[in-house]
């Protein structure tokens, strides 16, 4: 994209981010739809060519089948262009692509031959539901799992590096147990990785069976055909599942599981950005410096943690607009109404600032190292925090009042360790157990985490 146009642009997706977004730019684009509303016109005259049931229907040569095959394989800007100078005329955008499809047939006796089989029983949804199924599909495929998948192996291999990195916990913002850095890293790579297994698992489902999904045309011109069974071979030569029960638009019900489990994981991703944030804020995270950023335009001194808050922003956006896909898409009048179509041309635009904040997640996590000295000071002034084991140990020794004990002795104060070991040599415990307890610092606090981050390469 030029600069003036990129300057002028409505959209940041096709303005300030451009450069980020053109690897997806063919599939999410006008152009890419209406090749694939072409590529599903070609593929069902190839089909119904190839089926052999259908009395009437032309010969079909392998040199005309290869003609289509150039047909969808050459379709390019020029060919987009003169779909769109179509529909200036038929107001139709389908429709335009069967009359572009006819046209370039030309004369061709073998080809013109044709013409007449050219979307053939279809409703203009039968073409465009298709259409969108294999963009959604292309776009799982190609671009959003291969994303989710590089940010997880960084944050899995992240969360390996430092599985045994002592920190301190915070909840309610509040010093708390301590866990690791890499068991905090590893909740997120879980809990991404198991969403990603059910996004992966969202059928693909389609229709094409007539102007109410009936197959009504169909079986008044050949009553003889099995069109269900037809329809379902076609779809499945697509890679798609045919939905059997639907009026002349597809119900989207898929599309909204499709939707909704991608909101799902962008949620999380929503908050591994602010607990990074978080970590930064207070020095658990070093970020690299670039030489020539800068960042602030009076501050020389600062480094923002720009990506994460990027991340967070386009994330919102996502799903903002999923949340309404997966709303919205699903609900139809009766048999059709229109309100679905101008939603559906937004899918690539919530999925482009998915894409865009994963790009900036995995470009801040590059520029992030831990802090042990900043991690190990904020434990060691907290030694508040191993009340929690030592009032569970006097519990497992009949303490009824163990709780009240350490209250008594903690809350609300800054403990020091000589304080806390005062106490514990004070108390009636067995001799191994009291010096157990003597041993324990904060650092030494982390119970199982380590071994919890191991798991994590683990089934089940």
């Amino acid at each position: 994209m030029n600069e003036q146009l990129a300057l002028t642009a409505i959209s940041p997706l096709d303005g300030r981010y451009a450069a980020k977004l053109d690897g997806c730019r063919e599939l999410f684009g006008e152009q890419g739809l209406i090749k694939r509303r072409l590529l599903v016109e070609v593929r069902w005259l190839q089909f119904l060519a190839k089926h052999g049931g259908l009395a009437d229907f032309p010969t079909v040569s392998p040199v005309v089948h290869d003609w289509l095959d150039r047909l969808v394989e050459g379709f390019g800007y020029q060919e987009a262009s003169r779909v769109k100078a179509i529909e200036k005329t038929t107001n139709h955008d389908v429709k335009a692509v069967e009359y572009f499809i006819g046209e370039q047939l030309g004369e061709d006796p073998e080809l013109v031959r044709l013409r007449p089989f050219i979307h053939f029983a279809c409703t203009s949804e039968d073409i465009n539901n298709v259409a969108y199924a294999l963009i959604l599909r292309n776009a799982r495929d190609e671009h959003i799992v291969p994303a989710l998948r590089s940010l997880i192996g960084r944050l899995r291999s992240m969360a390996r590096a430092s599985a045994g990195l002592p920190m301190l916990s915070r909840t309610h913002g509040q010093p708390a147990s301590p866990t690791t850095l890499g068991k905090e890293l590893a909740n997120f790579a879980w809990r991404l990785q198991r969403q990603l297994a059910l996004f992966e698992a969202v059928p693909m489902l389609a229709k094409l069976n007539g102007a109410v999904g009936n197959f009504n045309a169909h079986a008044v011109a050949y009553p003889e055909v099995d069109w269900p069974a037809l329809s379902h071979d076609f779809l499945a030569s697509l890679g798609l599942e045919a939905s059997p029960f639907t009026t002349q638009i597809e119900p989207h019900d898929w599309m909204a599981e499709y939707f909704d489990a991608l909101a799902r994981i962008n949620t999380i991703l929503i908050d591994a950005a602010r607990d990074f944030w978080g970590y930064i804020s207070i020095g658990y995270f070093r970020q690299r410096a670039q030489a020539n950023e800068v960042g602030s335009s009076t501050m020389p001194h600062k480094v923002n943690p720009i990506d994460f808050e990027n991340a967070e922003g386009n994330l919102g956006i996502a799903n903002a607009l999923l949340q309404h896909l997966a709303a919205k898409l699903p609900v139809s009048r009766w048999q059709r109404d229109l309100s679905d179509s101008t939603v559906l041309r937004n899918v690539g635009v919530a999925i482009a600032h998915g894409l865009l904040a994963w790009q900036a997640l995995a470009t801040g996590l590059n520029k992030l190292d831990a802090d042990p000295a900043r991690l190990l000071a904020d434990l060691e002034t907290n030694w508040e925090v191993l009340t929690e084991a030592v009032q569970t140990v006097l519990r497992k020794h009949g303490y009824g009042d163990a709780y009240e004990q350490l209250k008594a002795l903690s809350r609300g104060r800054r403990l020091r360790p000589d304080d806390l070991h005062a106490f514990i040599s004070g108390l009636d415990l067995p001799r191994a157990e009291r010096e157990a307890l003597l041993r324990l610092t904060p650092t030494s606090y982390t119970g199982l985490a380590e071994q919890l981050v191991a798991r994590l390469d683990k089934p089940g």
